[in-house]
Parts: C-alpha cells; sequence; structure tokens
C-alpha cells in the first residue's frame, strides 16, 4: 500500500478518472443550467469557430465565384458558338433558297426556249476592274461550249461565249462599252408590231444600253420592252428579253433614233446563267429530213448514161 500511494502518477490517472466519470454522470442528467466549466468550453470554442468560420466563408464564397464566372464563360462560348452556327447554317439556307429560285426560273427560260438545246453554267470567276464587261463560266469546249453563243440568266440575254477553253469560258457581257459589242434587236410597239434596231454599247451616265438604228417614223415609246431579233450574225434566238426603255431621242443626224435600255438581267449578281446552242435541234431534224428526201429522190446514173 505505502509504495501504491508512493506512485504520484497512478494517484493523479485514477483521480481524474474520479472526476471525468462525476462529469459524465453530471452531463448525462437533464438540467436547465450548464456548469461553468462547460459554459466556459463552449464560448471558448464558439470564439474559436467564429474567428476561423468567417474567413472560411470568405474564401469558400470567392472561390463559388470563380467556379461561377467559369462556367458562365464557358456556357457563354457555347452559346456563342452555336449562335455562329446559326447564323451560318441560316446564310446557307437563305442562299439554297435563292439558288433554288434561281434555277427554277432558269428552268421556266430553258422550257420556253424549247427549240435550242441549253447548258447550265455557274460563274467561277469576276474582276473587280472588269466587273461589268466579262465573266468566267465552268463550261468549256470539252462541254459543247463554242464562240459567240448567247449567255442568259432568268431574267434575259446577258452576253456572248468570247473566248472558250478546256474547260471553262470567257462571257463578254451586253455591258461591256466594246463598240463592236452589238446584238440584233426588236421593240415591240404596242400594235404588236416589231421595231428593229442594234445594241450599240453602255451609256455610263443613263446606265443603260444604247439601242440604235430605230426608224425615226416608228411608234417606239418608253417603257416598250426590247429583246433579241434571232437576226444578225450571232445566231441569237428571238424574243431573248434584253430590258426595257427609258428614254429616247433623235441620233445627231436627225435621221434615226436612240434609245437608251434599262437591263432586265442583274449585271451586279450573276451566279447562274445558261449558253444556249445556236443550232436549233429543229433546224438539225428538218435538215436531216430534207437530207433524206433528197437520198430518196436520186437516180443513180451509170456511165453508159442510162438511168435506173
Amino acid at each position: 500500500m505505502p509504495h501504491f500511494f508512493s506512485n504520484k502518477r497512478l494517484i493523479i490517472l485514477m483521480v481524474s478518472i474520479i472526476i471525468l466519470v462525476i462529469l459524465v454522470g453530471l452531463t448525462l442528467n437533464e438540467r436547465e443550467e450548464v456548469t461553468w466549466p462547460e459554459q466556459f468550453v463552449n464560448d471558448s470554442v464558439g470564439v474559436v469557430q467564429s474567428a476561423f468560420q468567417r474567413p472560411a466563408n470568405f474564401v469558400r464564397g470567392v472561390y463559388d465565384d470563380i467556379v461561377n464566372v467559369i462556367n458562365v464563360y464557358e456556357e457563354n462560348e457555347r452559346l456563342k458558338s452555336q449562335m455562329d452556327d446559326y447564323a451560318m447554317l441560316s446564310s446557307e439556307v437563305d442562299g439554297l433558297r435563292q439558288e433554288n429560285a434561281s434555277l427554277l426560273e432558269a428552268q421556266e427560260m430553258s422550257e420556253s426556249l424549247g427549240d435550242y438545246a441549253s447548258l447550265s453554267a455557274l460563274v467561277i470567276e469576276r474582276q473587280p476592274d472588269h466587273w461589268t464587261e466579262t465573266i468566267g463560266i465552268n463550261r468549256g469546249s470539252q462541254h459543247g461550249i463554242e464562240n459567240d453563243m448567247a449567255v442568259i440568266t432568268a431574267e434575259g440575254l446577258i452576253g456572248r461565249i468570247q473566248h472558250t477553253g478546256m474547260f471553262t469560258s470567257q462571257v463578254q457581257l451586253l455591258s461591256d462599252g466594246e463598240r463592236m459589242n452589238r446584238v440584233s434587236a426588236q421593240v415591240t410597239t404596242e400594235e404588236e408590231e416589231s421595231v428593229y434596231g442594234f445594241i450599240d454599247g453602255w451609256d455610263d451616265e443613263e446606265d443603260a444600253f444604247v439601242l440604235s438604228m430605230i426608224d425615226a417614223e416608228t411608234d417606239v415609246a418608253e417603257e416598250q420592252s426590247v429583246s433579241t431579233s434571232g437576226l444578225g450574225g450571232l445566231g441569237f434566238p428571238a424574243d431573248l428579253p434584253i430590258g426595257e426603255i427609258t428614254a429616247i431621242e433623235t441620233d445627231e443626224y436627225g435621221l434615226t433614233l436612240n434609245a437608251y435600255v434599262e437591263p432586265a438581267a442583274d449585271y451586279h449578281n450573276i451566279e447562274h446563267v445558261m449558253v444556249l446552242d445556236r443550232n436549233s435541234p429543229v433546224l438539225e431534224d428538218f435538215e436531216e429530213e430534207e437530207s433524206d428526201d433528197e437520198d430518196e429522190e436520186a437516180v443513180e446514173i451509170d456511165p453508159e448514161g442510162s438511168t435506173d
């Protein structure tokens, strides 16, 4: 026993256990008031928690804000990408609609020219310094294209084939001011009579074709339509729309009239064209039938001069 009580560490341990058991027993009972040790501990813990909670909440709030900003940025970039895709798709749809409408009009024009073979082509070249003079198309001699063939859009005649390559061709527009760029044309009067003249160049001031060599005694008036006559050396089909008369004046000699013709086709926006074969299938069929008839009526003559 004396040895036991001489061990101070063991005595302190036993006393601590007894005090702990007493405190546990006191805390297990329902009490309206807490003891001062409990209150001291609670207050101490609360102060420490309050001291660390505010910075922790601040750091957490900053982190949440950064995460939200990143999420908003990513969502904004995704929405911008979707808007760009939508704008591109909308532009493509509008382009396809315009292309479809243009092709339908071209098809209607082609059907109205049943006596002439036509070949559709795309405009692949247009130089800014020659914007109203020439265009390049993706059809050439390998596709049956030849020089001086008529080139039209859904609105009407725009020019002729000037140069032909293997797979591409150059089109000289009617708006080219070259002096030799002439087309035989006709004006349909109110009496449905045809008055003939020549598309003879382009007037920059009037922004219109010049229709010259019109008989001064004819009843040509403004707003009358102008089309190809089918005459002349180029062999253009007749009745291809060229434009509408906007003004009329007497030439410098007072013998004929000159008329200014507003183009029917839009020369500033040409995407699809059709090239017309000047050799009409109807005429070719007629020539073949005529040739067959001549062969049937031909009489063979033998060397002695007798006929069978």
